[in-house]
């Protein structure tokens, strides 16, 4: 009995062959807690970035729609959209094209409450410039104008699903765009 008293002092009062298994019960609990800490910074930075009024529109989008030329021609057309929305502020780009038509518009916005405005780039007419409106929550009216040119642009977005419709008084005459996430 002396010699296991003498043992377990040598041990700390534990009998060394629980060391091991407490070291790895001890490791164990490090690596949980640390792979808490990584998940719970990751949810953290997302949410972050996924805060603010543009926040349900944010990432990549595509689908199809039609095109509506001067002539009172349709063309069916392709379309990829991308939205980086950081708290007030998005830029935001979509392409569109059919086989004969094309166009690229680019925004960067800035939400005020309700109120919208920022600026937009089409690249391949290279024209720009102003957009105002209202909205929130992924559902937004706005005017996009330039000199000689004005388009009602309105964005309706449900979940995974997103309406765009334009209308302009220009040989560009509408879009009705539907998108998915």
């Amino acid at each position: 009995m002396e010699h296991l008293q003498a043992y377990r002092a040598a041990g700390g009062g534990k009998h060394r062959a629980n060391k091991p298994i407490e070291a790895r019960a001890w490791n164990r609990r490090l690596l949980i807690a640390a792979a808490v800490l990584f998940a719970a910074g990751i949810t953290n930075s997302e949410s972050r970035a996924q805060s603010g009024p543009f926040a349900p529109l944010a990432g990549s989008w595509s689908g199809t729609g039609t095109v509506t030329l001067d002539d009172g021609s349709t063309e069916r057309i392709r379309c990829r959209a991308k939205y980086a929305p950081i708290g007030p502020t998005m830029e935001m780009s979509l392409t569109c094209a059919s086989d004969a038509y094309k166009f690229n518009l680019g925004a960067n916005v800035r939400s005020e409450g309700s109120a919208v405005s920022g600026s937009w780039t089409e690249a391949s007419r290279n024209i720009s410039g102003s957009l105002q409106g209202r909205g929130a929550g992924g559902n937004y009216d706005l005017v996009a104008s330039t000199a000689g040119f004005n388009a009602n642009i309105s964005l309706k977005t449900t979940g995974n699903k997103q309406n765009v419709t334009m209308r302009a008084d220009s040989q560009f005459r509408g879009a009705n765009i539907s998108l998915t996430k």
